[in-house]
């Protein structure tokens, strides 16, 4: 019989449904961009240092603009030259001033923002690896790299395009006006007048434009990354399938859709900085309106006209940016949006009956035990129903031990649950029904930590990192000397692999092991988890991709673990598992058969022609 289990999981939705509001579930009634700006956590000291930068930076030029005014007025007048050399010296000053001001402002608010994404992805990695797994199991691989990567850049560039600039034209724009009313109070008022279009009005119109093309756009962006790493990822599959040209036709038509949400939000854009020139006209033309009756009646000089007519040209510099930055709020809002969306899909709550795991890794692992090294614990089952949320369940009734020293294989069809079950026991998606404790603490009661600390699973699926072969064994455990790497290597079956690198364990790997074969690919997962201090070990298919004897010499040593482990290992090879303690056959959704291999092969006649087969001769050509 064919024992391999590919059960998929749900269609993944374009983005989880949020639940209904709770209390407590990271504060879901507020605005989504606050909510991810509060995971930033920027220091507001380094956010007031950019702003006043800021502030410097663009202050100097509006300074730069006044000063030259009145220099160039001021010489006109041909007075003695030691009554220039002040404006002079200012010149330059504001001059070199705004160059040096504005690029330390750039450093100091791209590292505010470079932190913050740092620290919204710390916490989004946390709080996914303590929630509800189902959050992320049902997204596709693109949507969620979308979320965690370009989704938190746009969140962080809240900050630098988005809040800062508006800050900084707020300070300056009050300052302006209040220098220019001490001119000519009516020239002030006019500025402000002409700052409020565009620095309000303007943004206003091109946020309300940008509102649902922020949206579409977002919804593109996730749509191509998806697509495009299916197309990457599974390229052989969807060829074998016929599927590839329908996943180009999707990358054509997510492509168009970006293309035009983009072209929809060049608009407002354009129609912020023609509000924004216009703006800037009508304070110059308004200036010289008010300006010259005033010289006339001799309440104002004209050098002073010359700098109320000139400075609001450098003034509106400042304002200038909000129409984007009103964009880019837009932008990161649709972002924050999908990020807050996926950690209220995954946040447990009361009714999950699982508590919110808190950060401290060296609070006790299981209730009643001094320390995780010491915990020997034993994972059991009773009348277990395994299933994905929303769907039919595809195992039930299934009651299982397994604990230090005890092995057992799991076999049976394709799509017969194995997989599922091994999900389940890991605590990785809620049992659908029946018992399933932990030392005697339901796992659904336990914090996902704390399982990981007992139960360590290998699947297919895992991901590899873009690093050297000990680092990535170091996701498991952070000690892992090269002495334990290489004999876990071994233990893997992958001593002759480990010979030929040119830098034994320090070899760098490419992204997701994708310059390793599948099956080098698939025991080096396994000994990631082989150097995990967990005392239960679920594997899944450690065989695949192996030839005959040395998938049976790897399954066989790894059901023969008794002393260090408890094994649960998800197999279609049947040869070895006379190493096994139980064998547990699926079919259908329900056990079948359980027993020794001796006595499957007496009892069960479905085991039993499965053995049969592994061991028929092949036909001669």
């Amino acid at each position: 019989m064919c024992i391999r289990d590919r059960t998929p999981p749900p269609p993944p939705p374009a983005a989880p449904t949020p639940r209904p509001s709770r209390p407590g579930r990271l504060g879901r009634s507020r605005d989504p961009l606050w909510r991810a700006v509060a995971l930033l956590d920027v220091r507001p000291a380094r956010v007031a240092l950019a702003v006043l930068l800021g502030v410097l930076s663009l202050g100097s030029a509006v300074a730069l603009g006044a000063v030259s005014a009145w220099l160039i007025a001021r010489a006109s007048q041909m007075p003695p030259v030691l009554t220039l050399s002040i404006a002079t010296v200012g010149v330059r000053t504001f001059g070199i001033g705004r160059g040096v001001f504005r690029y330390v402002e750039r450093l100091t608010s791209h590292d505010v923002a470079l932190r913050g994404m740092a620290n919204l992805r710390t916490a989004l990695y946390q709080r996914l690896a303590v929630g509800r797994p189902e959050a992320t199991l049902r997204l596709r691989r693109g949507d969620l790299l979308t979320r965690v990567g370009a989704d938190v850049d746009a969140v962080g560039d809240a900050v630098v395009r988005g809040l800062l600039p508006i800050a900084v034209a707020t300070v300056l724009g009050v300052g302006t006006v209040i220098a220019m009313g001490l001119f000519l109070p009516a020239a002030g008022l006019s500025l402000a007048a002409c700052l409020l279009l565009a620095g309000v009005v303007a943004p206003w119109l091109a946020a309300r434009a940008a509102r649902t093309t922020e949206q579409r756009a977002a919804s593109a962006r996730a749509t191509l990354s998806t697509v495009s790493l299916g197309l990457l990822d599974d390229a052989g599959p969807l060829t074998v399938q016929g599927r590839t040209p329908q996943e180009l036709a999707a990358l054509r038509e997510a492509d168009r859709e970006l293309a035009s949400a983009s072209d929809a939000g060049a608009r407002p854009a354009a129609l912020g900085a023609l509000l924004g020139s216009l703006a800037t006209g009508v304070a110059t033309l308004a200036a010289l309106v008010l300006g010259v009756p005033a010289v006339q009646a001799g309440t104002m000089t004209p050098v002073e006209l010359a700098v109320i007519v000139l400075t609001p040209l450098a003034s509106f510099e400042a304002v200038s940016v909000l129409p984007t930055a009103a964009i880019q709020l837009q932008r990161s809002r649709a972002a924050a949006r999908r990020i807050m969306s996926l950690l209220d899909s995954a946040a447990p709550d009361e009714a999950d009956g699982a508590p919110v795991a808190d950060s401290d890794p060296a609070r006790t692992a299981l209730p009643g035990h001094a320390s995780p090294q010491h915990d020997v614990p034993a994972l059991s089952a009773r009348a277990l129903s395994c299933g994905w949320p929303g769907r039919d369940p595809v195992v039930e009734g299934l009651d299982l031990d397994v604990r230090p020293g005890r092995s057992i294989a799991v076999v049976g069809p394709s799509g017969a649950g194995k997989t599922t079950l091994l999900l389940t026991l890991a605590g990785l998606i809620p049992a659908r029904a029946g018992d399933l404790a932990l030392d005697g603490t339901p796992v659904a009661g336990l914090a996902h930590e704390d399982v990981a600390r007992s139960v360590v699973l290998t699947s297919e699926d895992a991901h590899v990192f873009e690093t050297s072969v000990l680092e990535n064994l170091r996701v498991a455990r952070g000690d892992v000397t090269p002495n334990e790497a290489v004999d876990a290597l071994e233990r893997a079956g992958l001593g002759s692999w480990l010979a030929a690198l040119p830098d034994g364990v320090d070899t760098e790997l490419g992204p997701d092991a994708q310059s390793v074969s599948g099956g080098e690919r698939r025991r080096l997962l396994l000994a990631r988890a082989l150097v995990s201090p967990a005392p239960l070990l679920l594997v899944d298919e450690p065989a695949e991709h192996l030839d005959s004897a040395t998938a049976d010499r790897l399954v066989r040593d790894l059901l023969s673990q008794r002393s260090e482990r408890g094994v649960v290992l998800v197999t279609h090879r049947l040869s070895p598992l006379d190493a096994a303690d139980e064998i547990i056959v699926l079919s259908g959704g329900r056990v079948t058969g359980r027993g020794s291999h001796t006595a499957l092969l007496a009892s069960h006649p479905g085991y039993r022609e499965g053995f049969a087969r592994e061991h028929e001769a092949p036909e001669e050509p």
